[in-house]
């Protein structure tokens, strides 16, 4: 019985037209990446100013905010700049590593790109089932509360 090729070998070769193709994505990877840290520091500003734009609005209208808006939305803003972070920070060294190992035909750094580009999926995978999971626990509790209405 024949296996699967990739199965088979200890290595795989690269050829012209793969290679152009990680160029291209290490590229926009990085693209994406330079744009995440613009978003990061945008939500950072946010949470700077949040507090006094935030302050201003309660106290022209106190009735409506029972909490202080202004604080929860600044550390609302620096938890996301947090979260966004590591997502972000994982895609740049992706691109980094992959022209390092395109660049020096080099196996481990090229093997560390790959680890870094699961790394950032990974940590989307896990972020987005747990945004899923607060979603459903949202509409559900929803549901409920507005049953007993």
């Amino acid at each position: 019985m024949i296996g699967n090729p990739i199965t088979q070998l200890e290595q795989i070769i690269i050829n012209t037209k793969s290679k152009s193709f990680l160029k291209e994505i290490a590229k926009w990877a990085f693209f994406l990446s330079i744009l995440g840290f613009i978003g990061i520091a945008f939500m950072l500003i946010l949470a700077l100013f949040s507090n006094v734009i935030f302050a201003a609005l309660q106290q022209s209208q106190p009735q409506t905010f029972p909490i202080d808006i202004g604080v929860t939305m600044t550390v609302t803003y620096l938890i996301l700049a947090v979260i966004y972070f590591f997502p972000v920070y994982y895609l740049m060294k992706f691109s980094t590593k992959m022209k390092k190992a395109l660049a020096s035909k080099n196996d481990e750094t090229l093997a560390d790109a790959f680890e870094l580009l699961k790394s950032h999926y990974k940590f989307i995978g896990v972020f987005t089932i747990i945004m899923m999971s607060l979603y459903i626990m949202l509409i559900v509790v929803t549901m409920v509360s507005g049953a007993f209405l």
